[in-house]
């Protein structure tokens, strides 16, 4: 009985893989901002801020927390508000060291040009006397503030040496902002109103404004970006 011999049997024929669909095209990105733009909203904006600052002075109806620390500095030394705006404003900055906040130029800009513009606005505006006078003056003064702090904060160099020694407390002491804020700002004014600074309605009327207005200033100047 003879067998039959047997025959390798080939291996099947695999078809080729199909290929994978591909992927559809990223959207591009939207163009960064050119730095020319930035720099001048950050300088016209802390520009506004020490104008609108001085503007609060001269109504003489109250400061916000900080300038009324500034104030009571400047009459126990004799330095004009500005010049004391600069000094605490390099000192705070000196804080952000062990708190391990890094500065940009937004932040050092903002110690010299605020203090600075509001010696200046100072020099140029006068004296009001008058409810009526004065209430204007703080009513612009309140709402300049808010379009400046929209203005330098949409430009993106950086945080001002009193914003970042807040969120530099948060960051090291767990609170929330509300409450490191709340404590600085209460804090300063107590010290700023046992040295002189002047506390009154617009010290309130400051406080209750200042968010509203930078929020929807900062809508304002923040550029929209297109998908």
């Amino acid at each position: 009985m003879s067998s039959a011999t047997s025959r390798p049997v080939p291996p099947p024929v695999s078809s080729p893989p199909s290929p994978a669909p591909s992927a559809p095209p990223a959207p591009p990105r939207p163009p960064r901002r050119l730095a020319a733009p930035r720099l001048l909203q950050l300088y016209v904006g802390l520009a506004l801020y020490g104008a609108s600052s001085a503007l609060l002075v001269r109504a003489g109806l109250g400061l916000d927390p900080w300038d009324v620390f500034h104030q009571g500095i400047a009459q126990r030394t004799g330095w004009s508000i500005g010049l004391v705006s600069v000094a605490v404003g390099a000192l705070v900055l000196l804080l952000w060291v062990p708190l391990r906040q890094r500065p940009g130029l937004g932040t050092v800009s903002n110690v010299f040009a605020v203090g600075l513009t509001m010696d200046a606005t100072l020099a140029a505006v006068p004296d009001l006397h008058g409810v009526l006078a004065q209430a204007g003056l703080l009513t612009a003064g309140v709402v300049l503030n808010g379009a400046a702090t929209g203005l330098y904060i949409a430009a993106r160099f950086g945080p001002g040496p009193r914003d970042g020694l807040m969120t530099g407390l948060h960051r090291r002491t767990g609170r929330s902002l509300r409450l490191v804020r709340t404590g600085i700002e209460v804090t300063v004014l107590a010290a700023g109103y046992l040295l002189g600074g002047t506390v009154g309605v617009g010290t309130v009327a400051y406080a209750l404004a200042i968010g509203p207005l930078s929020q929807i200033f900062l809508r304002v100047f923040t550029p929209r970006r297109t998908a």
